[in-house]
């Protein structure tokens, strides 16, 4: 086979992994639109897509816990509980005017340097609920971090707890989005062959958040 032979075919490969993955995501958002008002609709639309392009980069990529050459583990779809806008918050940030510094262990016992940066505020269930953000030491650098656990921890969901991006934005005003539907489980979920920083006791939420990743096994 010639090499111009070759390209063409990976080509064709990726066309119909790309074709599948949107074929998948349709289907999953005609469902989910059925009984969703239709202002709700977008976010949660970018949702249903992006889990099934999770799904796909699990099964697929190299760099996918699921595909770990000195682990691998065999994929099955990840779950999640059904995409909902009663858990999207919005909220400023709050930060400490001097942050604590903390010690973060894994699920190897290791331990991870980093400091209790700020919090979010979030209302649900007639209550005010702290959510905590983490700026964590990486190498010479770092970054910000939100994990948690909750009433379904090690329920539903994943006995360690799981875990939500967070963007540190320059305007001290800057009204963030948190939205539970991005809650996910760190990569120990799936393979022992990860360490996954372990949420601590002041990082529960006294909230069954029915929103994000479920277990990905019993």
């Amino acid at each position: 086979m010639g090499e111009g032979e070759g390209c063409c075919e990976q080509m064709q490969s990726a066309r119909l992994i790309g074709i599948g993955i949107v074929g998948v995501g349709l289907f999953m958002v005609a469902r989910f639109m059925i009984d969703t008002p239709v202002r709700e609709t977008v976010k949660m639309t970018e949702t249903v897509i992006g889990r099934a392009e999770k799904d796909a980069y699990m099964r697929d990529d190299t760099n996918s816990p699921f595909n770990y050459e000195k682990h691998p583990v065999a994929f099955t779809p990840l779950h999640y509980f059904a995409p909902s806008e009663d858990w999207v918050f919005r909220s400023r940030l709050t930060v400490y005017p001097d942050p604590e510094a903390v010690t973060i262990f894994d699920t190897k016992g290791r331990e991870r340097k980093g400091h209790l940066y700020g919090f979010l505020n979030i209302d649900k269930e007639g209550a005010t609920h702290l959510v905590r953000v983490y700026r964590m030491e990486h190498e010479e650098d770092f970054y910000y971090s939100i994990w948690f656990t909750d009433r379904t921890t090690g329920e539903s969901t994943y006995e360690v707890g799981r875990y939500l991006d967070f963007e540190l934005s320059d305007d001290p005003e800057h009204v963030y989005t948190l939205d539970f539907n991005d809650a996910y489980n760190p990569y120990c979920a799936y393979s022992p062959a990860y360490g996954c920083a372990i949420p601590r006791d002041e990082d529960f939420i006294d909230l069954a958040i029915e929103a994000g990743e479920m277990k990905w096994h019993d």
